[in-house]
């Protein structure tokens, strides 16, 4: 499910900010980016982050500010500048060509600037409760969005039990012309090996058409997982992956109904039941 968070807490050694995004997915995938310093956390924000959320691609961002008291203080290594100026004039004198070293090289050599250690032991209990906090910002928004979803679903469940009536509704009208097709068929069949054949072949042709066509197992399939989507949006824990199942199992029920179709009603009617549970299977997708 999407989502976005942004806290910000503070205490006396500075300030911590954290950034969540959430986008769909069907399993729980973190990318957790936060600075060196506060790497060694990093398991115990994956275990926070499985308290809140079960699903979805989430993108953790961590920064933080010092106070101007806590900030490192830098110095000046001297002993490895003049090392590195008299190497470079040796070169120079060898090869006679060359520019120099400019500041930000020297800069940038490995142990020219040293820093003092900081204590962030302050910084670590705030990055938790901080990243708690935004993890229930996070929460809520998804929540809300929820909400809606289940409100659609409920829609479109209450239009698939609509159709599935209508189906019914059709389906004696609908064999009635069938039969009526194929009593006009097997009777020009008839004419010609009535020595052969009787009656009762129209019968038994019929009866195993009827047989061959009939849909009332599929329906009543439809029925009872559009009641059980029901019962599991009722349900207070994550649904998304029941709910992704049931969507398999209602469009497998329409896609054989519209198989066993003999009519442009009831072809309609499957492809309206496609339809609608490709929008809940798309929805479904965001729901934890």
């Amino acid at each position: 499910m999407t989502g976005f968070a942004r806290v910000e807490e503070t205490n006396k050694a500075g300030s911590i900010t954290w950034e969540l995004r959430s986008v769909n997915h069907r399993y729980l995938e973190p990318g957790i980016k936060v600075p060196e310093d506060f790497r060694h956390l990093e398991p115990e924000i994956r275990k926070l982050l499985a308290k809140y959320l079960t699903r979805g691609k989430v993108d953790l961002g961590l920064r933080y500010k010092l106070d101007q008291k806590h900030q490192r203080d830098i110095s000046l290594n001297e002993d490895i500048v003049l090392s590195l100026r008299n190497v470079e004039q040796q070169i120079l004198n060898i090869v006679h060509e060359g520019s120099k070293l400019s500041v930000a090289d020297i800069l940038s050599w490995p142990g020219v600037i040293a820093e003092t250690e900081r204590d962030l032991a302050s910084f670590n209990e705030l990055a938790i409760s901080c990243l708690e906090s935004a993890l229930k910002q996070l929460q809520q928004g998804r929540e809300t969005e929820g909400k809606a979803l289940d409100e659609l679903i409920r829609s479109r469940c209450a239009q698939i039990s609509e159709i599935v009536g209508e189906v019914r509704k059709h389906r004696p009208e609908m064999m009635a012309a069938l039969r009526k097709k194929w009593e006009t068929s097997l009777d020009e069949k008839l004419k010609q090996w009535r020595e052969n054949a009787n009656e009762d072949r129209l019968e038994q042709e019929l009866v195993m058409l009827a047989q061959k066509l009939d849909v009332e197992e599929e329906l009543d399939r439809l029925d009872t997982h559009v009641v059980e989507v029901l019962n599991v949006l009722d349900r207070d824990e994550a649904v998304g992956r029941r709910l992704d199942f049931l969507m398999q199992e209602l469009n497998r029920e329409a896609n054989t109904l519209g198989s066993k179709s003999q009519d442009s009603i009831t072809t309609q009617q499957a492809v309206d039941l496609k339809v609608l549970i490709e929008q809940m299977r798309e929805q479904v997708q965001n729901i934890e």
